[in-house]
């Protein structure tokens, strides 16, 4: 169960995972040696499941950002499999989600440009037997992206 000092933490970790258990302490009026058991207990059980870095996509050449919905033509477990491990292998492909409503997956991608993405749909997604429909949508602008959770 989470207390108010576990949820602040939470939330200081998601806004910078590179703060020491001493600048966590002055901001949750714990000692450090109070913090960095509280992150440990946190990590330990699940509540935080890893620190990255987050890279500006289009300093590295990956100037096109998108989503793209799948539509399968045949659901069976092998089709379902086969797919993911295309979605795994695929460098373009940051992030996939499983859904309800008309499409059965949502893909976030990333592309040095439109015509990357255009060969991502044309010549790796749509060729996959299982696909039935591609359907795709290019970020004009980011306003909010991968805000904290509220614990």
């Amino acid at each position: 169960m989470l207390d108010d000092k576990d949820r602040d933490l939470l939330n200081l970790l998601q806004q910078n995972a590179r703060l020491t258990a001493q600048q966590l302490a002055e901001h949750l009026h714990l000692s450090p040696s109070q913090c960095a058991r509280r992150r440990q207990r946190l990590e330990d059980e699940g509540y935080v499941t890893g620190y990255r870095a987050t890279v500006d996509a289009a300093r590295i050449g990956a100037t096109v950002e998108g989503f793209v919905q799948i539509t399968m033509a045949a659901h069976s477990r092998d089709n379902a499999r086969d797919f993911v491990r295309l979605t795994e292998r695929t460098g373009a492909i940051v992030g996939v989600w499983t859904l309800t409503g008309e499409a059965d997956y949502m893909l976030r991608v990333f592309c040095a440009d439109l015509a990357a993405l255009n060969d991502l749909v044309q010549e790796v997604l749509l060729p996959h037997p299982a696909v039935a429909r591609v359907q795709s949508q290019i970020v004009m602008a980011r306003l909010k992206a991968d805000a904290p959770i509220e614990p």
